[in-house]
């Protein structure tokens, strides 16, 4: 017998089938039914949906974008530094 792997889902999807849940025109079973996906799996993603439109609002996710980009010009600096560090010791050694 074959190895079994999980379905994933695409998050345009995930996405699609927690905005019809959350507008209520079908019930968790009907959506079940349509798109193949458990119940169970689709409350979760409309709960997720709703927790993520709270964080859009209250301008969490601009924050973690900005500790984003501050982390990378961070990173770019340390890089720049080392490459400076490696051919300093490079030349030092004689190679």
């Amino acid at each position: 017998m074959g190895k079994v792997t999980r379905k994933r889902y695409t998050a345009d999807f995930k996405a699609k089938v927690a905005l019809e849940a959350i507008k209520g025109d079908l019930t968790l079973a009907e959506l079940s039914s349509k798109h193949g996906i458990h119940q169970t799996m689709i409350a979760a993603w409309k709960r997720q949906a709703i927790e993520g439109m709270a964080g859009t609002f209250s301008g969490k996710a601009e924050a973690a974008q900005v500790s984003r980009e501050d982390e990378i010009s961070r990173l770019h600096a340390k890089i720049g530094q080392l490459l400076v560090e490696r051919d300093f010791l490079a030349k030092a050694s004689g190679r």
